[in-house]
């Protein structure tokens, strides 16, 4: 007998978790948070999900609530006796904590991989992981989505006459350079230095962007001072217009004003993370491809067709 899909909703990403469940073709499952008077909470089953296949959604974007949540959803799954139990995390928080980059620091997204191994789950499926090498952090699988099947179509429907794809730093090559190829365009690239996180000290621009229509491909967009800095930088140098497509709109600080004041065309992102109106702000849903891999996990079905291009 098979056993029953049952999707579940954190409270960070409920939206976009009754998106991928009607795209499925079912409901979200019922589920509350009792929350006392000290800001302690806990999640709570409100129906059997014994032997079943639960597929809990959420992000883990700030605050850290979010990612604790999340871990109590998938401890209360398995002490429920679930069958499967399947992390969606459209945003993988933590995810820029990959690596010992100085002395004295946690390796943060590794100790989130722990912490969801050691709730229970039993795989996880995500998107546009700051790191690809964050995979190799878990015990269990991870369907590890790319939205170039997104981006990629839209950017076609664009039609733009001199198409130039850029990357906002030397660390993103890989990524806008899958796109260039897809494309058969030329790439841009900007070299910053920091003075520390979140602060540029300062930019340049590598390859020839006058006349071009540039697309600036990057996985998040947090307070967005690199994407505008770049943005301004490329129009200096004669661009014709310059986007941005980032899968991730973490949008803190002063985001959405350097947006606003900044010569950005216009900026394209997901809903794997509750997004901010504005404008310059387009979102495109990933719904439908979670919906479309959660049915081949469940069904045994590769899910390779959903990776235009990764490489």
């Amino acid at each position: 007998m098979a056993s029953q899909v049952k999707i579940f909703a954190g409270t960070a990403s409920h939206q976009l978790a009754e998106h991928i469940a009607a795209s499925y073709g079912t409901h979200l499952g019922n589920v509350t948070v009792l929350r006392f008077s000290d800001g302690e909470f806990q999640p709570s089953f409100e129906e059997t999900v014994r032997g079943s296949d639960v597929f809990i959604v959420q992000s883990t974007f700030a605050p850290a609530d979010n990612l604790l949540e999340l871990l109590l959803m998938v401890d209360a799954a398995k002490r429920a006796s679930a069958r499967q139990i399947v992390a969606v995390i459209p945003y993988f928080g933590f995810a820029r904590q990959d690596r010992k980059d100085q002395p004295r620091v946690s390796i943060g997204a590794k100790l989130v991989a722990s912490l969801l191994s050691a709730a229970g789950v039993t795989r996880v499926i995500t998107m546009d992981l700051h790191a690809d090498q964050i995979q190799g952090f878990f015990e269990v699988p991870v369907d590890h989505l790319y939205v170039s099947s997104i981006f990629l179509p839209y950017i076609e429907s664009l039609h733009l006459p001199n198409l130039t794809i850029g990357a906002p730093d030397t660390g993103g090559t890989k990524r806008a350079n899958a796109y260039a190829k897809y494309f058969d365009v030329e790439m841009a690239i900007c070299y910053k230095q920091r003075r520390k996180a979140n602060e540029i000290q300062s930019m340049t621009v590598i390859g020839e962007v006058e006349g071009k229509d540039v697309i600036i491909i990057d996985d998040i967009v947090d307070t967005a001072g690199t994407l505008t800095t770049a943005a301004d930088m490329m129009f200096e140098k004669g661009a014709a217009s310059v986007r941005a497509m980032c899968t991730h709109a973490v949008l803190s600080g002063p985001a959405i004003e350097r947006i606003e004041k900044s010569k950005l065309t216009g900026l394209v992102v997901t809903n794997t993370i509750p997004s901010k109106e504005h404008p310059k702000i387009k979102v495109l849903s990933v719904a439908d491809l979670f919906s479309d891999v959660i049915s081949s996990v469940v069904n045994y079905e590769s899910i390779s067709s959903h990776f235009i291009t990764h490489s």
